[in-house]
């Protein structure tokens, strides 16, 4: 007798049956939930311009999403590691926050004054690219309902498999609307906005050494991404403080975030929903 399909395989066919259908979504989440046991999941479209959609959402505890709608996607979602991947064109694939965040991630203002508020405590993300200009994250998170971090069994099993849910997600999603022009310049955005609504003059530079700062990249980090020594990186960072007449990054950060926000409205798709299926 032919061995049994195991339950990845069932939800998979499960999923590819719903392609195209409302009930996508929640098939989807379902072997997400097989494959990795998330406490939230949000499936989130990123853009060339214009604040990301979110096309889905579950979780057990609400505090995941409380700052959503009011601080990431008006424009915090600037200083996202996993909006970077979106700039930067990686290859479709699974990422772990782990990996790709910047070194001192951990010490920023974005992770005191956000992200920590989150309480997620661990994320795997699936990026997929359904149009031109437009790139699908697909997060699947752990917080603080369990506490635990994804296993390494739970991170291989996610990359394992991450061609297959880009494949899915690219087709289901491919009417997304497409962006046109090339990938922000997003410390272009940040120098124009401190000069219009500010008053302050930022060099392409101190604007980019701004931006790096807020993402939560160290002196020795932001130089290795600019070319720079970090003596210069420093005289660089003094700089750009005294043209914005603060002393530090906390204040760095009151003064900026509000610059990143975007004029319209965040996009928004489905409604919330109130718990992830076991």
């Amino acid at each position: 007798m032919p061995p049994l399909p195991n339950l990845a395989e069932v939800r998979i066919a499960t999923v590819i049956r719903a392609l195209h259908q409302p009930e996508f979504e929640a098939a989807l989440a379902l072997l997400f939930q097989t494959l990795a046991a998330p406490d939230n999941l949000i499936c989130l479209a990123y853009r060339d311009a214009g604040p990301p959609q979110v096309l889905h959402r579950e979780t057990r505890d609400p505090t995941v999403f409380t700052q959503l709608e009011s601080t990431y996607l008006p424009g915090a979602y600037r200083l996202d590691p996993f909006f970077e991947l979106h700039l930067n064109r990686v290859a479709a694939g699974a990422y772990r926050l782990t990996d790709i965040a910047p070194d001192a991630f951990h010490r920023s203002r974005y992770f005191s004054e956000y992200y920590e508020q989150t309480t997620l405590v661990d994320e795997i993300t699936f990026v997929a690219y359904p149009a031109p200009g437009v790139t699908l994250n697909l997060c699947l998170g752990r917080d603080i309902s369990s506490r635990r971090l994804f296993s390494s069994r739970e991170v291989e099993t996610c990359q394992r498999l991450a061609p297959v849910i880009a494949a899915l997600s690219e087709a289901h999603w491919a009417d997304l609307s497409r962006a046109s022009g090339p990938a922000e310049d997003t410390a272009a955005l940040l120098a124009l906005a401190a000069r219009r609504q500010r008053g302050i003059q930022l060099s392409a530079r101190q604007a980019e050494v701004a931006l790096l700062i807020l993402r939560g990249h160290s002196t020795v980090s932001i130089g290795l991404r600019l070319g720079l020594s970090p003596q210069t990186v420093k005289v660089f960072r003094k700089q750009l403080y005294s043209r914005c007449a603060i002393s530090s990054q906390a204040e760095l950060f009151a003064l900026m975030l509000p610059l990143l926000r975007d004029h319209a409205p965040p996009a928004s798709g489905q409604g919330f929903q109130s718990g992830l299926v076991d």
